[in-house]
């Protein structure tokens, strides 16, 4: 007797062989047909039983939610939904879900929405939303180490619990032993962080950037891919709290090698979950569909899913400059007519995804690279040209999200970034260490950013940035 997972049997040959399977009951009808599913793949098993020879309490316990293991011969089927099934010999109830119980949960038929599906976070993977969302995310992990292992970069594990603000912004969390009710104090009142666990105040990481290019400055090329926290107070589908962010940095490397590692990179991960995820992806695609047909048609989307998967694999990703972004911009129809919501009046101004999007899907019809933004909208690493009013970085650009890549080529000169980090009220006492990889042996070095969350969005086409983590952490959401 083999034990073997649902997607296996579901493309065996095996016929007449004795199975052993595991798994969950998604129906259970005529009292004798089971769906089982397993999580490894979106598909349901059909299980048939021979009701008039089962026991009638173990009948009574098939129930939607209950863990089951079935032992069965493996048999063409002779229904036209499935093109096998298995005539089971011996069922057993691993674990019973009380159908009262289920029906006060996501777990009975009747279809729920992603706010109500957020609220059972802990049961909503055994939908079939999300259990090819989730599998869709594994894969794409799996892939991003993949390629960057294959390109011979070094996979760096960069602090979670941090002294410095990467980006400058001040959104952090900040991280304490000490007794918040009764803290140690200084003589002005100001709490005394000397006696905290570090001796100094300390957050969580809004990035591995800044820690990633040190190590490129000894191993060449590395990579990031872990949790990063903002304590930004933004209840929108664009943002969480804490994310996943994968942090490539590549010493003797420009901006024009940046933008190159970043589209090859993305390509790669999108072709691989495109082979790799079929069965998910095609339904994901359908609900997308179904999900359009419910909006207003100016809502909709122009394109689905798949089409959108196979839109960026197909096209060469545009290379524009933010000033020549400005002006397309600023000539549109949308900016002219005041249908943005944001107008673009003059140079210097902070995109918005109405923006990028319509580059995107209106302007271009192909993924868009921004590059050289403005220096006052841009944060301190990144090199200034010489024109001194902008930096060499780069966004990515993507249909139906905007940015999903932030990009730049670093400051290597000293002198540079200790007058950029002044001027930003940067102490260089904080950042003494980051300073050093200028002093021995610098060198002309880039990176981009990349969070998960977005990618696994566009990926699966899901509207809601909550909808592709596990436990979301939003604003005064904490749960599970």
């Amino acid at each position: 007797m083999i034990q073997a997972k649902i997607a296996e049997i579901l493309e065996s040959d095996q016929f007449l062989q004795e199975f052993h399977i595991n798994g969950w009951v998604r129906s259970f009808r005529s009292n004798r047909f089971i769906a089982l599913n397993d999580g490894s793949t979106i598909k349901n098993l059909q299980c048939v039983i021979d009701f008039e020879n089962t026991d009638e309490e173990i009948l009574k316990r098939i129930t939607v939610g209950a863990a089951i293991c079935v032992k069965g011969t493996l048999v063409e089927s002779k229904g036209s939904q499935q093109r096998v099934e298995i005539e089971v010999s011996e069922i057993k109830i691993l674990g019973d879900a009380n159908p009262e119980e289920v029906k006060l949960t996501i777990l009975s038929p009747k279809k729920h929405s992603l706010e109500k599906l957020r609220e059972q976070a802990h049961l909503r993977v055994r939908t079939n939303t999300f259990s090819a969302v989730m599998r869709v995310r594994s894969k794409l992990s799996f892939a991003v180490h993949k390629y960057f292992q294959e390109k011979n970069f070094h996979y760096v594990n960069t602090p979670i619990i941090t002294g410095s603000d990467a980006e400058g912004a001040g959104e952090m969390f900040q991280v304490s032993s000490l007794d918040m009710k009764d803290p140690p104090r200084n003589e002005d009142g100001s709490i005394n962080y000397k006696e905290d666990f570090f001796g100094k105040e300390t957050n969580l990481t809004v990035s591995g950037q800044l820690e990633a290019e040190t190590y490129a400055m000894g191993l060449g090329q590395v990579y990031t891919f872990g949790p990063t926290f903002r304590a930004e107070n933004s209840n929108t589908s664009r943002h969480l709290a804490e994310f996943w962010m994968i942090e490539p940095e590549v010493a003797f490397c420009d901006l024009d090698g940046n933008m190159d590692l970043a589209e090859e990179f993305i390509k790669y991960v999108l072709k691989y979950i495109l082979k790799h995820c079929k069965d998910d992806l095609e339904f994901l695609n359908e609900r997308q569909i179904n999900e359009d047909k419910l909006k207003p048609k100016n809502e909709r989307s122009d394109m689905s899913l798949l089409e959108k998967l196979n839109f960026v694999l197909e096209n060469n990703f545009q290379r524009v400059s933010y000033t020549e972004a400005i002006e397309i911009l600023k000539n549109s129809k949308p900016n002219k007519k005041k249908k943005f919501n944001y107008i673009i009046e003059e140079w210097g101004a902070d995109l918005q995804s109405e923006h990028e999007r319509y580059l995107v899907e209106k302007h271009f019809k192909c993924p868009v690279i921004l590059f050289d933004y403005p220096a006052k909208i841009k944060a301190f690493y990144m090199r200034l040209n010489e024109d001194k009013k902008t930096v060499r970085a780069m966004d990515i650009l993507f249909p139906g999200i905007g940015e999903i890549v932030g990009g730049s080529q670093r400051e290597e000169r000293l002198d540079v970034l200790k007058e950029k980090m002044k001027e930003l009220n940067i102490p260089e006492d904080e950042l003494w260490w980051y300073l050093d990889t200028r002093k021995f042996g610098t060198c002309v070095h880039s990176g981009f950013g990349l969070g998960f969350e977005r990618l696994v969005q566009f990926t699966t086409g899901m509207g809601n940035i909550r909808d592709v983590i596990p436990f979301p952490r939003t604003p005064q959401n904490a749960e599970f």
